[in-house]
C-alpha cells in the first residue's frame, strides 16, 4: 500500500533509460522513469492507454501526428495503439500510468 522510491528497484533498460515499477494493481501499474539528456524511447505501439506526467526535464514527444516538447509540471495522454515516441530533453524524471496493465518492454536490454 505504501511505496517509498528509495526502495523499488532500479531497471536498466539501456541507452540512458532507468525504469522502477512502482505499483503493481489488477488493473494498472505506475512506472517511474530517469531518462539521460538525449535518451530515446523509439516510436512504439501497445493495447494500453497511457497517461504520464513529467516530474523534472522535458520531452520531444511524438503522438500519433504530433510532434510537442513538454517541460516539467506538463503531461500526456497516449491512446492504446497509437504510435508514440520519447526523446528526454535534459536530464528527465516522468511518472508513467498504463491501464491495463503492461508487462512487456520490447526495448529493454
Amino acid at each position: 500500500m505504501f511505496i517509498y522510491h528509495e526502495k523499488v528497484e532500479k531497471i536498466d533498460m539501456g541507452e540512458g533509460v532507468v525504469r522502477q515499477d512502482f505499483a503493481n494493481g489488477n488493473n494498472l501499474n505506475v512506472l517511474h522513469w530517469n531518462m539521460a539528456n538525449g535518451s530515446e524511447v523509439k516510436m512504439h505501439t501497445h493495447p494500453q492507454e497511457q497517461f504520464g506526467l513529467v516530474l523534472k526535464g522535458g520531452f520531444e514527444m511524438i503522438i500519433g501526428n504530433e510532434k510537442k516538447t513538454l517541460k516539467a509540471g506538463d503531461a500526456y495522454i497516449v491512446p492504446a495503439n497509437v504510435p508514440h515516441s520519447f526523446v528526454a530533453v535534459g536530464e528527465t524524471e516522468a511518472i508513467d500510468v498504463f491501464t491495463p496493465r503492461k508487462e512487456d518492454f520490447p526495448w529493454k536490454k
